[in-house]
Parts: structure tokens; C-alpha cells; sequence
């Protein structure tokens, strides 16, 4: 069996594109970054997104049922080291950049994001160390951010510039 670290390493070689899931409402929202987050069918609409159990949004799934999947143009990379925790931002404080709106569940949607999602939760399913969000996409919202934000080899890496 392959151990942790060269699972983890081989993991890095694929590309990923970065996403910030959004959950809650209010003073009680967090959010964190996935490069998880993938279609799982066109009918319905479903996404699948994987969270670990460890992140301090987690707990938030299950008491909100909804969740948002934003994803981000090269100009958005701040945003996403605010939401991966860089210098200790928790919850709402994430949320200090970048223009938020909701939509049709409460979830947060980043308005200039050239994807965003707003997905009601249907399933979780848990393995191993992480949970498997299945969302069923209730709005969608495109805007004209160009690029794309990748990370790949454990780096942030633009995409379409």
C-alpha cells in the first residue's frame, strides 16, 4: 500500500481548480478552499465537493443544508489564501473581500467570480478523513472574471492569461 506522503505527493501533480466553499449565514458562515469541487450529473444539476472533517466549517454542512462553490479568477487568489486560514482569518472574517451576494438557499456567492453555484446540500457521505458533500445546484451565476485559478505542485497558478 502507498503510504501518506507519496499519496500526497503524487496527488500535487494533478491540477486542480480552486474553488471557495461557502456555509451558513451571518456571523455564523465560514468557508474554505477546495480543488474538489466537480460535476457529478447535468440531470439534475448535482455537484460533488469533499471537505475535510478536521475544517472548522465542517460542523456548518449539516446545520445549514446548503452551500456555495465559487470559482475563482487569477485576481481572486487573495481570497483564497483569506479562506484557506493564512494568518489565522476564521468564519465570517473570510469574508471581508470580495462583494458577496445569496441567492436562492442564503448561501454566499462571490458576485465577480466566474462561476458560482448555489447548491442545497442532498447527501454527505463520510471516508476515511474527509466528507463527500452531493449538492444539487439550485442557481447558477457566471460573470465575464477571464482565467481560471489552478494549483498544482502545492502552488496557485493562473490559467488562462
Amino acid at each position: 500500500m502507498a503510504s501518506s506522503d507519496e499519496f500526497r505527493a503524487a496527488m500535487r501533480h494533478f491540477v486542480g481548480n480552486v474553488s471557495i466553499i461557502t456555509v451558513g449565514t451571518g456571523e455564523d458562515r465560514s468557508g474554505l478552499v477546495a480543488t474538489s469541487a466537480i460535476s457529478l450529473s447535468v440531470e439534475p444539476p448535482t455537484v460533488i465537493v469533499c471537505v475535510n472533517r478536521s475544517a472548522s466549517a465542517w460542523q456548518l454542512f449539516q446545520r445549514y443544508g446548503h452551500f456555495g462553490v465559487n470559482s475563482l479568477s487569477p485576481q481572486q487568489q487573495t481570497i483564497a489564501e483569506r479562506f484557506s486560514g493564512a494568518g489565522g482569518i476564521k468564519g465570517a472574517d473570510r469574508y471581508a473581500l470580495g462583494n458577496w451576494i445569496t441567492d436562492i438557499t442564503g448561501a454566499a456567492l462571490l458576485k465577480d467570480a466566474p462561476v458560482a453555484l448555489d447548491c442545497e446540500l442532498e447527501e454527505m457521505i463520510d471516508r476515511a478523513t474527509h466528507s463527500i458533500l452531493i449538492g444539487r445546484v439550485r442557481a447558477v451565476h457566471t460573470s465575464h472574471n477571464d482565467g481560471a485559478l489552478t494549483y498544482w505542485r502545492g502552488a496557485y497558478h493562473p490559467l488562462g492569461h
